[in-house]
């Protein structure tokens, strides 16, 4: 009975994974990134849905390095975000920080998660600094090619049903939205497993258990 609960349990599956070999422990790997980067979804959701009630309310431009990243006409021209968020033909901070501290705090969660189940890590500290550069150069490019994508899709003509639903501007973010995430595991997969979060030596691994007493 304790064997099978053995190997039932995130361990035993571990194990198994990568007694098959490193392609099927790699996939096994991919599983459970894949896994924390859907709870790592769930937060941002939440507090890209939270932080605007307290954020909306700041009306600073932004500086001169950020607005050619963010852009008015990431917004429809007259629409209530453009009202809100575009003064003086400059995006404020109200719109940009919620989208940079969602995303910023969910994959703060996501690094130390992955550090711990995905690739059972022991990397250095400094690698973490490495991982929030890296993300913030991520964040800055997604939303730039979110913002792109929106774009390119507002101005095609919906000349039928297929490009009426995917004009319509609620499905044009959130295909833009998948886009960009798409981009982000593509590039956070590889970067954490075999530069970030290198796994623990194999001097570092559990001695092997003494034989019983005769």
């Amino acid at each position: 009975m304790a064997d099978e609960k053995k190997k039932i349990s995130l361990g035993g599956i571990d194990n198994a994974a990568e007694e098959k070999g490193s392609f099927i422990k790699t996939l096994w790997q991919l599983v459970k990134f894949l896994v924390v980067s859907g709870l790592v979804t769930i937060i941002q959701l939440a507090l890209a849905a939270l932080l605007p009630l307290v954020c909306d309310q700041i009306h600073t431009l932004l500086p001169e390095f950020l607005r050619g990243i963010f852009t008015p006409t990431m917004f429809t021209a007259g629409s209530k975000e453009a009202t809100k968020y575009v003064i003086d033909g400059v995006v404020t901070w109200g719109y940009v920080l919620p989208f940079l501290l969602s995303n910023l705090i969910a994959n703060i969660y996501g690094f130390y998660q992955n550090k711990k189940t995905t690739f059972k890590s022991d990397s250095a500290w400094y690698n973490f600094v490495i991982y929030i550069v890296l993300l913030l150069a991520l964040i800055l490019f997604s939303t730039w090619m979110q913002g792109a994508i929106v774009g390119a899709l507002l101005k095609v003509a919906p000349s039928n049903w297929f490009l009426k639903i995917i004009t319509n501007e609620s499905v044009a973010r959130l295909l833009a939205s998948m886009a960009a995430g798409f981009v982000q595991m593509v590039v956070l997969f590889p970067m954490e497993k075999f530069v970030l979060m290198r796994e623990k030596k194999a001097d570092d691994a559990e001695a092997p258990e003494a034989a019983p007493a005769e």
